[in-house]
């Protein structure tokens, strides 16, 4: 039962990394000054080489699969980033910031509160919105301070639709009771609507941020999704629209990774007539430096991942994916100066990972439960040293991992945020053995108790964990209690996660006999046929995922990037699975991601 390991502010940080398990200082490889940190020398355990499996063994013993390892892990090492063309794109975004910035301000009154926000929107679907924070928050906190003289009278869908969306967005809870002026007296919404094709696109994107108590924006949905497949098709529209409107049909962009928006809205915006040629060209630098820094980081990244050396350390059960692991982190750390974020969060996914590989494709019971066992004490336990290599380096990769970002984070005075992190890693561990008990017997227990389980084991707490110990000093103590209290955002968000996992990759599972996941219990539990299993989980996913968007709006007393933060990874999972199980399989839709981000460069 695979969990994608899921996973903002400085380049120059140093993050060092022990030699025990072959892991490459990332400061010696920045090419910076490398600095000894003084303390006791780690502990490791020593491997025998005695102990070694052959591969035949391996094939001869275990059920696994082998994997195919990624196109993308060895492609950047020879990229060559030029640093000048960087700091001049730094020095050309930050003269057109000040521009922008003044044009937005500079508007005044009501109706010139609706223009901000309407820019608001521009902004957000560029990629620009990370350099306007301030601005974003006067601007809509004066606005909704005035929220029902700004829309009385308000009859044009697109702006109204807008509104609504950027409100939500930003967590204000507006009502959805705007869209009643958009209904007839037979109360359903106006057919007369359907012929506004940007207006209907912009009423879909807003239905998208539906609450459990939104009733008119299921009926918005239900009636934009039928009429813009029919918008889209009919050739009645511009291409770049029609383009576009088949892009939200198959992921809205409230559910898609903020990385990933720019790609399809710049073209867009582009062919649009009105188009502002100064907010375009930001637009182009601003995603121009982000492709630049995310090259840089790769060309490091890779090269430790590379000289970890998995491939002789480890047989080929896990999942070759570092690459990978930098597209889904940026759905949470995108902005380009989140380098230290992106980097501590990829070295933590790829532990998270391996722990998932190891306990579902490859280890017996009998060495998942002395690694379980030991992660639980966070020291080898008594059986470990009579444990195959392999094991025995997945142990030393995950320890040394974490004894680095208690190096990293230690001048900072972070220290609980490891521990609190470690704690999450445990329970993960935990989750993985029971679950892995269940599936190496072929037991299907009920699905209330796969559930319990199963939620845990997808690694939504032990992300969030490791997301907000990557944030350093924003994420105080509190951040951590409230994630330990297991709020209803992160259990809804788990129970998305589970279940998107199980549907994505339940062919998968079934190839190598793994029978323990949602769609068999639920199948067993209630006696349905798997369509109907599949139908019912896919509901309560959608449902899901208008809880998530209530608790968004409605949880209070704790910080908003946070809580974004929580958001930010539902939007990596809605990614990764929406099309297939795209970490395990980071084909189709996810390679053209990947393609648009770090191979095809804009072009200013």
């Amino acid at each position: 039962m695979e969990a994608t390991s899921v996973f903002w502010p400085k380049l120059g940080s140093q993050i060092f990394l022990s030699s025990s398990t072959n892991l490459c200082p990332l400061s010696k490889l920045y090419g910076f000054h490398l600095t000894s940190f003084p303390g006791k020398p780690l502990k490791h355990i020593r491997l025998k080489a005695t102990n070694t499996l052959t591969f035949d063994d391996q094939e001869r013993f275990r059920k696994f699969k082998k994997l195919p390892t990624s196109e993308w892990t060895h492609y950047f090492h020879s990229i060559s980033i030029d640093v000048s063309e960087m700091d001049a794109l730094r020095k050309e975004i930050d003269e057109l910031k000040l521009i922008l910035k003044s044009t937005l301000m500079s508007f005044q009154g009501i109706d010139s509160t609706k223009k901000r926000i309407l820019m608001i929107y521009l902004w957000v679907s560029l990629g620009l919105a990370y350099h306007f924070e301030e601005e974003i928050y006067e601007t809509l906190k004066e606005g909704f301070e005035n929220i029902e003289k700004m829309m009385d009278g308000e009859d044009d869908l697109y702006t109204t639709s807008i509104i609504f969306w950027v409100f939500r967005r930003y967590g204000h809870h507006i009502s959805s009771d705007v869209f009643q002026r958009f209904k007839g007296s037979n109360g359903n919404f106006k057919e007369s609507l359907t012929g506004d094709a940007k207006g209907m696109l912009s009423l879909y994107e807003a239905a998208n941020l539906g609450t459990t108590k939104d009733y008119i924006l299921d009926e918005a949905l239900s009636f934009t999704s039928s009429h813009l497949e029919s918008l889209g098709a009919s050739g009645t529209c511009p291409p770049h629209l029609s383009v576009r409107i088949r892009n939200a049909l198959g992921l809205s962009q409230h559910w898609n990774m903020e990385m990933l928006v720019p790609v399809e809205f710049i073209p867009f915006y582009e062919q649009e007539i009105d188009h502002d040629e100064m907010l375009l060209k930001f637009a182009k630098l601003s995603f121009k430096l982000g492709q630049l820094q995310y090259l840089q980081e790769l060309k490091i990244l890779t090269k430790w991942y590379k000289e970890l050396d998995f491939a002789t350390n480890l047989p080929p059960y896990f999942r070759d994916r570092i690459v990978e692991h930098h597209f889904l982190v940026q759905a949470v750390f995108f902005a380009p100066q989140l380098s230290r974020e992106r980097i501590m969060m990829i070295q933590y996914f790829t532990g998270l990972a391996l722990l998932d590989d190891t306990f579902d494709r490859y280890a017996s019971l009998h060495e998942a439960e002395s690694l379980a066992n030991s992660l639980l004490r966070w020291a080898p336990d008594q059986a470990m040293d009579k444990q195959p290599d392999y094991l025995r380096f997945v142990l030393n990769f995950i320890l040394d991992t974490f004894e680095e970002f208690k190096r990293e984070l230690g001048p900072e005075e972070r220290p609980y945020s490891v521990n609190a992190t470690i704690e999450e890693f445990k329970a993960a561990a935990k989750a993985n053995i029971d679950l892995e008990k269940w599936a190496q017997a072929d037991h299907i227990p009920s699905f209330e108790e796969y559930m319990e389980v199963g939620e845990v084991e997808v690694t939504v707490y032990a992300s969030l964990a490791g997301i907000f110990m990557s944030m350093g000093k924003m994420a105080t103590k509190e951040a951590f209690e409230w994630l330990k209290s297991r709020p209803k955002l992160v259990q809804y968000l788990s129970i998305k996660g589970r279940l998107m996992n199980d549907l994505m990759g339940y062919e998968d599972d079934m190839s190598r006999g793994y029978v323990t996941n949602a769609v068999n219990c639920y199948m067993k539990q209630y006696g349905v046929t798997k369509e109907e299993a599949f139908r019912e989980l896919r509901k309560m996913v959608a449902d899901a995922n208008k809880t998530l968007n209530e608790e968004f709006l409605t949880t209070t007393g704790v910080p908003h990037f946070l809580l974004k933060a929580t958001i930010d990874l539902a939007r990596m999972m809605t990614v990764a699975y929406n099309v297939n199980e795209g970490f395990t399989n980071p084909q189709g839709k996810i390679k053209e991601y990947m393609t648009s981000i770090f191979v095809d460069q804009i072009h200013i």
